[in-house]
């Protein structure tokens, strides 16, 4: 039986409108994510292979399991595990396709500190990797980009990458033209920069300065075609189901990935075929985005590099953003406070 006079343990709770009451900026959400692959890049993070729960739906969707911790936060460090869905056939039913909940533990005690809804931080960590990707890696100068895919993270990389760039231009197109309309409507209710929708993917990326490719494959696909990509280009390849030509990294001056040992891992990602076919290995890689994050390497050195970034969504950007959250939320007293024992 628990002692009688063990202390009474209390964990907050983070509904989607507490999280949205406490109007995170992008810049917010952006330094954290530079602060933490700064972190990775001098070894202050611990995280695991990410997981997969795949339940016996039909193959409709599936669970992420992504557990990591990041010693430079609070006091001691924190720990989080999140989970997230991911069914693609969400928005026939009014839903995101990505649902997900973060749980947030002191590293010292094993004590809980939150549960929260983590759809924001499972958008907005993207969005915000895409755009420090950008800040570091993109020529200063980058006035057009090209934007193919309109679902999940699409949203929060455009806004976030336009927030740091005086862009011309931005040219969005996805599978389904009411899809790519609605997301031009929702991204010119946002931003002032000019958003054109085009048909395909070319157009998208024709003397682009930055190209992401955010597409749902359910096959692979070569959407983002090698010859398209012009000197000082900035290429952000992040789909499931690659969408990519086999010879892209022929033309690249540098190829970083987030994690060598996550892009080696599993059996999805943009460049899984050039990781399993040895084009992309130890030696053709350049870094790893924490070592030019945190000063040990380099970035763009010319601005006629070449340069692809190819995220896979580490775990500890979810912790960064569920610890700033928390953080945002304790200083206005937002949420639930759950007894837990």
């Amino acid at each position: 039986m628990a002692g009688t006079h063990e202390r009474e343990i209390w964990l907050r709770f983070l509904s989607g409108p507490d999280i949205d009451s406490l109007e995170l900026t992008r810049s917010e959400i952006i330094a954290a994510i530079d602060g933490v692959m700064a972190a990775h890049g001098r070894g202050e993070t611990v995280f695991e292979p990410r997981m997969h729960l795949m339940p016996d739906n039909g193959g409709i969707g599936h669970f992420n399991v992504l557990r990591g911790h990041v010693s430079s936060l609070g006091d001691h460090g924190v720990s989080g595990v999140k989970v997230v869905g991911d069914f693609v056939p969400n928005y026939t039913l009014g839903l995101p396709s990505e649902l997900a909940m973060a749980t947030l533990f002191d590293p010292t005690t094993g004590v809980p500190l939150a549960v929260m809804d983590a759809t924001l931080i499972t958008e907005a960590r993207t969005g915000a990797m895409t755009a420090v990707g950008a800040k570091h890696l993109a020529r200063p100068g980058s006035k057009i980009l090209g934007h193919v895919g309109a679902r999940g993270t699409a949203f929060s990389n455009v806004t976030m990458l336009d927030s740091l760039f005086d862009l011309d231009e931005i040219r969005v197109t996805s599978k389904r033209p009411e899809s790519r309309e609605a997301f031009a409507e929702r991204l010119r209710a946002e931003i002032d920069t000019p958003v054109r929708v085009v048909e395909t993917a070319d157009e998208a990326f024709d003397d682009a300065d930055i190209l992401v490719e955010a597409t749902r494959l359910t096959e692979p696909s070569p959407l983002l075609r090698t010859d398209v990509v012009k000197a000082g280009a900035f290429v952000v390849p992040y789909g499931t189901i690659s969408a990519v030509e086999l010879d892209l990294l022929d033309v690249m001056d540098k190829v970083v990935v987030d994690d060598w040992r996550e892009a080696r891992s599993g059996r999805f990602g943009a460049l899984r075929a050039h990781v399993d076919t040895g084009r992309l290995s130890e030696e053709t890689l350049y870094a790893q985005f924490g070592e030019i994050v945190s000063g040990q390497k380099p970035g763009r050195e010319s601005d006629d590099e070449r340069i692809l970034l190819w995220h896979r969504g580490l775990s500890i950007l979810d912790v960064a953003l569920a610890h700033l959250i928390l953080d945002r939320a304790q200083q206005a007293d937002v949420g639930t406070m759950l007894r837990y024992r």
